[in-house]
């Protein structure tokens, strides 16, 4: 009896084997991926330097991987395995207590050290510029107490103080690290996405308030409003497990009276808010802070004061940047990744006197987009 059931086991796995290896061939590629929120790999091009120099076998491998029928199916069963065998943690994503996801963070590599480089040779060429450097540590530092058992994380403290050790004597440090880990039981990081909350960053803004110079407005001067409950971010697209309660989306708005317009370049678009609420009917609801990603936004704002600032960016800026924006007359937001023009130029032409760098640690370590700051 045993040699027919293992005939018939093996014909049903040679058939699933089989049936996957057809639904592969004549389903047809997706260009983007919800779930993931970012582009997927297509068929590469067949060429013989590829070949030989072994670029389109990497290329292949990729577009196989993005491109499998199911994956997201797949990857959550082996996402559920791995939580059920203890280790706590899938494709680089701690599974930790209270529903928390922490992304996990490596020792800052030769990147860090080119990135405090290029920030120091840019505050030197431009000496009558006040600079100010605000790197957020993100939650898996925040909330190590909610790691699971074995977790090894590098303690991001000690890149933090890399940073303030190297960083050019001209660039003011705002380290934020306390009044975060004081607030830690307030919602100021999202469980399911890298970024923070905009309660977390307002916590942030009134920090580097003081540097500024500026008087913070108080949390009573802004309405609070839940704006979505079913928030999943990037996180949650990562560890791709599906027992997880979604994230909500608070949103403050001034009581005050002022006015924004904001300039979207890419698009060549005006508006007259800081949300655009059109993206929370979509998986990446974060993008409703400032539209998302843009090369460049500019915002003026009914405040006289003649007073300008460039914020140079990744997108924990985007939810910091509606307190921030009450100060000042223009704001003008740089994201490296997109904006390819000259920098150095472009502070000069507008007559900034302020510049403030503001990233996420995992972010700021990695980035290998700063070098244009040399130029």
């Amino acid at each position: 009896m045993t040699q027919p059931k293992n005939k018939i086991m093996t014909i049903m796995f040679i058939t699933f084997l089989f049936g996957i290896f057809v639904l592969n061939l004549i389903t047809p590629d997706n260009s983007f991926s919800e779930s993931e929120n970012r582009m997927l790999a297509q068929l590469p091009k067949f060429k013989i330097k590829n070949i030989i120099s072994g670029r389109f076998t990497e290329r292949f491998e990729i577009y196989v991987s993005d491109q499998f029928v199911f994956k997201n199916f797949w990857v959550s069963i082996k996402s559920d395995m791995e939580r059920l065998s203890k280790r706590g943690k899938n494709n680089g994503i701690y599974f930790g207590k209270d529903g928390y996801l922490l992304e996990d963070y490596k020792k800052a590599n030769e990147q860090l050290r080119k990135n405090i480089e290029s920030i120091n040779i840019f505050a030197n060429k431009l000496p009558n510029i006040s600079m100010y450097l605000l790197v957020v540590p993100n939650s898996v530092k925040i909330y190590e107490d909610k790691l699971p058992i074995f977790s090894s994380p590098y303690n991001q403290l000690n890149s933090i103080k890399y940073i303030k050790k190297n960083i050019n004597q001209r660039v003011t440090f705002i380290d934020v690290y306390d009044r975060l880990k004081d607030k830690k039981d307030e919602y100021i990081y999202f469980r399911t996405d890298h970024h923070w909350t905009m309660r977390g960053a307002y916590y942030a803004y009134e920090v580097l308030s003081n540097y500024l110079g500026i008087k913070p407005y108080g949390m009573n001067d802004f309405h609070s409003e839940m704006v979505s409950d079913a928030f999943y971010g990037t996180l949650y697209s990562k560890a791709n497990n599906r027992h997880i309660v979604p994230d909500s989306i608070e949103i403050f708005k001034p009581l005050f009276d002022i006015k924004y317009e904001v300039f979207y370049l890419d698009d060549n678009e005006y508006t007259d808010t800081l949300y655009e609420f059109k993206h929370l009917d979509k998986k990446d609801k974060y993008a409703m802070f400032l539209d998302g990603n843009h090369s460049l936004v500019k915002i003026k704002t009914s405040v006289k004061n003649n007073k300008k600032i460039a914020i140079i960016k990744d997108s924990y800026a985007h939810c910091f940047i509606p307190f921030l924006v009450n100060h000042y007359e223009e704001i003008h937001v740089i994201d490296l990744r997109y904006y390819k023009m000259d920098v150095y130029n472009y502070i000069k032409d507008h007559k900034i006197k302020e510049v403030l760098f503001l990233y996420n640690l995992a972010m700021f370590s990695a980035d290998e987009n700063m070098h244009c700051l040399k130029k």
